[in-house]
């Protein structure tokens, strides 16, 4: 049985390798796809300037960073997207409704409708 055990073992590929890796380029020319079928752009001249961002940023993941140069990355994106972004766009964009808002974490980030205390300690009325 030990035997079977490690056989099963040393034949299974670990997760990261079992996936093939998207060049950056692949990777840019997804999220941009998707954010402009998120948002619904159709201006050529914004849709490669996003790619050329997204682009920037999927090359410069690739370099292996640590959890501090990742998050500093995902700051610049958004800080990038709000000025590529009109308003309206970068508010779909943080809150759309198919997925948990987008906010970098370790921002301190108010989320509206959400009770300050645990909801077990509010009174029937308050719920």
């Amino acid at each position: 049985m030990v035997a079977l055990m490690a056989g099963s073992v040393s034949a299974q590929e670990p997760v990261s390798q079992s996936r093939p890796q998207r060049t950056p380029e692949e990777e840019a020319l997804k999220q941009t796809t998707r954010l402009v079928r998120e948002l619904e752009i159709s201006d050529s001249v914004r849709i490669d300037t996003i790619y050329r961002m997204h682009l920037k940023y999927a090359r410069f993941r690739q370099k292996g960073l640590t959890r501090a140069e990742n998050m500093q990355r995902m700051q610049s994106i958004y800080d990038e997207l709000k000025l590529l972004l009109t308003p309206e766009e970068f508010e779909r964009f943080m809150n759309h409704p198919a997925e948990q808002p987008r906010h970098p974490r370790g921002a301190n980030v108010i989320v509206p409708n959400r009770p300050t205390q645990p909801i077990e300690r509010l009174s029937k009325d308050q719920r």
